[in-house]
């Protein structure tokens, strides 16, 4: 009877490779083979998902909010255990450096061990405003071109014209 009950929800590819099993004890150790995989594949695993969140990046153009739902899906679908001072310093040190007085801020006035990410989410979206404008500013200014064209649009005819005379 037992046995119907745990064949019964097994996924058709395996129900396939132990139907033929008649000793409930080998066919048990099969299933939890065949579902789980060996230890050092369950490890292998492990040691993916960790590289996985250790590679985890915040993405170019990709806004705040898009940030902060993709980074607990990575959480989730992984299963993964860690200290939550682990992923709030993940999730901080992953933002773009035009977060950082912010990260900085948040880092100095909350408990990295007790607060969650949902919070410091809600505390960076009050400063997204600001973040992007110092993330133009930036990309403004490390374009050479950009510079030069800048300063170009600031200078009036009369302020060049002026300074021709002074020289002369």
């Amino acid at each position: 009877m037992a046995t119907n009950i745990i064949i019964q929800g097994l996924p058709p590819k395996v129900y396939a490779l132990v139907i033929n099993h008649k000793v409930i004890k080998a066919l048990w150790e099969r299933i939890q083979l065949l579902m789980q995989g060996t230890s050092l594949t369950k490890q292998e695993r492990e040691c993916k998902l960790y590289d996985e969140f250790d590679m985890f990046a915040y993405k170019k153009g990709e806004s705040l909010h898009e940030f902060y739902l993709r980074f607990p899906l990575l959480l989730n679908d992984n299963n993964m255990k860690l200290e939550q001072f682990q992923v709030n310093t993940k999730f901080l040190n992953t933002l773009p450096p035009e977060w950082s007085k912010f990260m900085t801020d948040v880092k100095l006035v909350r408990d990295l061990h007790t607060t969650n990410v949902d919070q410091f989410h809600a505390y960076l979206v009050q400063h997204e405003f600001h973040a992007n404008e110092v993330r133009l500013m930036h990309e403004r200014n490390s374009d050479p071109l950009a510079l030069v064209t800048t300063y170009q649009m600031t200078q009036s005819p009369y302020q060049t014209h002026q300074r021709s005379y002074q020289h002369t």
